[in-house]
């Protein structure tokens, strides 16, 4: 979390970890999650708001950082920022798979939460590739043969 935010994700402080007994203490978050008012936002805040999802997704990815669990469950709106928590399954990887199942996990999360809505994950791309540093297009190919693999569908 902490190599998050230094570059440029919103996530919350940690301000203290306590190895001996398993305890982080961390900000409390009082926004809403993304999961809870994304289907009732206007189609042109949606937009905005899944193309912040995006970008911020890129940041993680460009310093080849791995979320593990990227849903809009774990995404909090405050101040107009997109925070993500529960980074449980967060990993340093370098590898387009993992950066594509990462991807597909939200993909895969919008399509069930927010059906009606599905077009969301196309702007989360639209965001992505506008800020991610390498190719956009070999994660997007990645997301498209771990589809493919049937193991999800």
């Amino acid at each position: 979390m902490m190599e998050a935010r230094k570059y440029g994700v919103s996530v919350p402080v940690i301000y203290d970890v306590n190895l001996e007994n398993g305890i982080i203490t961390m900000e409390y978050l009082k926004g809403k999650r993304i999961k809870d008012i994304l289907n009732d936002l206007s189609e042109e805040e949606r937009a905005r708001i899944c193309k912040k999802i995006g970008e911020s997704i890129a940041k993680f990815h460009n310093n080849d950082i791995i979320h593990g669990d990227i849903t809009t469950s774990n995404m909090i709106l405050l101040d107009d920022k997109v925070h993500f928590i529960d980074f449980g399954l967060g990993e340093k990887n370098t590898e387009v798979e993992a950066k594509g199942v990462d991807l597909h996990v939200l993909m895969e999360a919008i399509e069930s939460t927010h059906s009606k809505y599905s077009n969301c994950f196309d702007y989360v791309l639209e965001g992505y590739k506008k800020e991610l540093k390498g190719n956009a297009n070999l994660v997007i190919r990645k997301i498209e043969e771990i589809v493919k693999r049937g193991r999800y569908r």
